[in-house]
């Protein structure tokens, strides 16, 4: 006899139809129905902390004396499936659902209940022995434990993703800094000549944004060590046990290493996400240092010989279709566009950050979808950047040389020789004339051409 292809599952509305091969049950499944919108599902990251939120509130109730042993040892189980990955296919809800992320807490509840179940040689479905609601869900509300996932989520990608690629970054920039420590080039502001730096100095500037930005995302990651989780529906706590908030953070805690602790205020936690758009602030000061990063060394490397040309880029791919031996920047601009897009998810944060009205924020996934993103753009971007430019980057001593030597702002070094005054008129008669500094200062007798190349040295120029 064939199985049937379909079950029968139930919640308050009623009956509904689930494909006998799923673990999930009736609430999913209208989410299914109901909010077929878009392409957008939750990251793999994120199932991972349903199962991990999951089974530290087991532990808890266990711990506590309100779950059994029994019942306890086949959702831990039936956790670890859903925290290593083993059932991502039962999680297909899109992003764009309720606000309150109630249907995927629902989700990891029905998935986790029904592959329970089933290791109890149960019927799919039944609630038997293992109920979503009263044994997955004991001591929680969507309203807390989504919340928990969040930060659990936001931490996790931070630690194993981003920042890995950041530190790569921030390593390559300061070795570079050291490599061209000695290449003195010409400085510039307002897009005009200024006085010499080195490149090392230049490429030191690009590390320390990186180091502010990198000190700045870990602050605001550490403050995401609160969760309300224990707070239940509006912070109040009611349906949990006293001490669960203590119990379940000091489990999380074990689980995976992060430091959480009980937020000191609940309510404010479910009814607003302020840390999370710290986060999304902190991630889109790097995305703007970035973007500042590979807009410079996009200029820097313009030309080649019609451009600045100071740095000579790896050539990765033709860049024209119709141009033959054109090759352009297009590592820096990929990494322009992601800090782009990061700035916009964060726009989209800030405006659901916002929208936490009286005991409740309801724009939870989106918020959680933006700064992942941006987490995993920034990720790839990084790995791509650091391996198809930085790694092959290097300096046009030529260019360098010829644009130093050809500056009027060489003229800035002779300001407590002449003074202000009389260096400024060197300077102009050498733009007015197309002549050097050196010789204008001699056509003008203000200085000879010993005493011009005594004081005038570029190299001396790159320290007080």
């Amino acid at each position: 006899m064939t199985q049937p292809h379909f079950r029968t599952e139930f919640d308050s509305l009623g009956a509904i139809q689930v494909a006998h091969d799923k673990y999930w049950g009736a609430q999913t499944q209208r989410s299914l129905q109901n909010f077929a919108i878009g392409k957008d599902t939750f990251a793999a990251t994120v199932i991972r902390a349903l199962g991990i939120v999951k089974q530290a509130a087991a532990r808890a109730n266990h711990a506590l004396g309100v779950l059994p042993a029994d019942k306890l040892a086949l959702i831990d189980q039936a956790c670890e499936e859903v925290s290593s990955g083993k059932l991502n296919a039962h999680f297909p809800l899109s992003v764009w659902q309720t606000g309150s992320g109630t249907q995927t807490n629902m989700n990891a509840n029905e998935v986790i209940a029904n592959r329970a179940i089933e290791l109890a040689h149960g019927t799919l479905g039944s609630k038997t022995p293992i109920h979503p609601n009263d044994d997955v869900n004991k001591s929680q509300s969507s309203n807390d434990s989504f919340p928990t996932v969040m930060h659990l989520a936001i931490i996790s990608d931070w630690q194993t993703q981003l920042e890995p690629a950041l530190k790569t970054m921030q390593h390559c920039f300061a070795a570079q800094a050291k490599e061209f420590a000695t290449v003195v080039k010409i400085g510039r502001t307002h897009l005009m000549d200024a006085t010499p730096i080195t490149l090392g100095q230049e490429f030191s500037a690009f590390h320390a944004q990186l180091n502010a930005a990198h000190r700045t995302i870990t602050q605001a990651m550490t403050n995401l060590h609160q969760i309300p989780l224990g707070g239940t529906a509006v912070g109040t706590g009611i349906n949990s046990p006293p001490g669960f908030d203590q119990s379940v953070a000091a489990e999380l805690k074990r689980i995976t290493g992060i430091a959480f602790t009980p937020a000191t205020n609940k309510f404010s936690q479910i009814a607003a996400h302020d840390l999370i758009v710290q986060v999304s602030g902190a991630l889109k000061m790097l995305a703007v240092a970035t973007l500042k990063i590979a807009n410079d060394i996009r200029l820097l490397a313009s030309g080649p010989r019609c451009g600045l040309g100071e740095l000579q880029l790896p050539a990765n791919e033709p860049g024209s279709s119709i141009m033959p031996g054109k090759v352009n920047p297009t590592q820096c601009e990929a990494l322009a566009m992601i800090c782009a897009q990061v700035i916009g998810n964060d726009a989209a944060v800030s405006i659901a950050g916002s929208h936490g009205h009286l005991q409740l924020n309801t724009f939870k996934p989106v918020m959680l979808h933006n700064v992942l993103g941006a987490m995993q753009l920034l990720t790839d971007a990084f790995n791509s950047f650091e391996r198809h430019c930085l790694r092959g980057l290097s300096p046009n001593h030529t260019a360098i040389t010829a644009h130093l030597n050809n500056s009027l702002m060489l003229i800035t070094a002779l300001n407590p020789i002449i003074g202000y005054d009389k260096a400024a008129q060197i300077a102009k008669h050498a733009h007015d004339h197309n002549l050097t500094l050196r010789t204008a200062a001699t056509k003008l007798g203000i200085l000879s051409a010993e005493d011009f190349d005594t004081h005038v040295q570029p190299q001396n120029m790159t320290s007080p």
